[in-house]
């Protein structure tokens, strides 16, 4: 697949991850989607290290979607606990 195919996918994924675990997330539609892209390739990683498949096949494949969303899902979660207690208040 060309970088092209994997950023949709990416920004995709993050939407879908964002729509799975709803919430107030620091960073907005933007951090969601740069997590998305790299939870596609950290999904695709996975699927290769543990299972041992290519979960990388093509653009319409399932394992391809599915490996982007789980990694996405995964990437938001350790974001919302790396950022979840970072709240700015701005005080006039």
């Amino acid at each position: 697949m060309g970088i092209i195919a994997w950023i949709l996918i990416g920004l995709l994924a993050g939407l879908i991850a964002k729509a799975l675990m709803p919430g107030k997330d620091p960073g907005g539609i933007i951090i969601t989607m740069l997590i998305g892209i790299a939870g596609g390739l950290l999904g695709g990683w996975l699927g290769k290290v543990l299972f041992g498949v290519d979960s990388i096949d093509g653009f319409f494949d399932v394992s391809t979607w599915i490996a982007a969303i789980v990694g996405s899902v995964i990437l938001l979660a350790v974001y919302r606990v790396f950022t979840g207690g970072r709240h700015s208040h701005r005080h006039a």
